[in-house]
């Protein structure tokens, strides 16, 4: 029976590596992934997934709007008698999904019986839960915390926004594209939040 499964983590965790690496294992066997990342990465020169150890992928994007699921219908309603079965939808960059489109994936695993496997941070640089990883740790059938490492040797759950000095920012809009010249992975007694957060 097909489940939803939400691996969650900070940043440098190794989500994007493992997703393709999960790719490639399925692949290897002859069945099909579908693999999707959120649009909202428009980097130059940036794969449509891009793990920090070098690997990348073609993907398809979502934004706010995409049924990625009726997508996956389609997609498996149009393959031919020769063509291999999709055997899982791999979903990278998690976090920007929205409550409905984790919802969407949920259905596709219940009446479809597609495994989905969604990977993301858990939450944004002032420590609050990004709407699709909430929808995510509420609904998953199976989480799984990936571990990363602060600068001081605890496990990294949080990640800190810097500036270009490497001095930490507390104010700004939720998403910021960037890599590691603007987030670090710390541990929460290294986190800094906004004065304005709650306590």
């Amino acid at each position: 029976m097909a489940k939803l499964y939400f691996y969650y983590a900070s940043m440098n965790a190794g989500k994007s590596a493992l997703l393709l690496q999960t790719a490639f294992n399925y692949r290897e066997r002859g069945m099909d992934v579908s693999l999707w990342t959120a649009a909202v990465d428009n980097r130059a020169a940036f794969g449509a997934i891009n793990s920090r150890i070098g690997l990348t992928s073609d993907a398809h994007r979502f934004a706010p709007q995409t049924d990625i699921a009726a997508q996956v219908r389609d997609d498996v309603a149009n393959r031919g008698p020769g063509d291999p079965k999709l055997a899982c939808v791999l979903v990278d960059e998690a976090q920007f999904l929205t409550s409905q489109q984790v919802w969407q994936l949920a259905r596709l695993t219940d009446r479809d019986d597609i495994p989905v496997i969604c990977y993301g941070l858990r939450t944004d640089f002032q420590g609050r839960l990004f709407p699709g990883s909430a929808e995510l740790l509420g609904i998953a059938d199976k989480l799984v915390e990936m571990k990363a490492v602060c600068h001081c040797g605890r496990k990294a759950t949080m990640n800190q926004r810097v500036d270009d000095a490497g001095n930490p920012v507390t104010d700004g809009a939720q998403t910021e594209i960037g890599g590691n010249e603007r987030y670090v992975a710390v541990c929460r007694r290294h986190f800094v939040r906004s004065p304005q957060a709650p306590i």
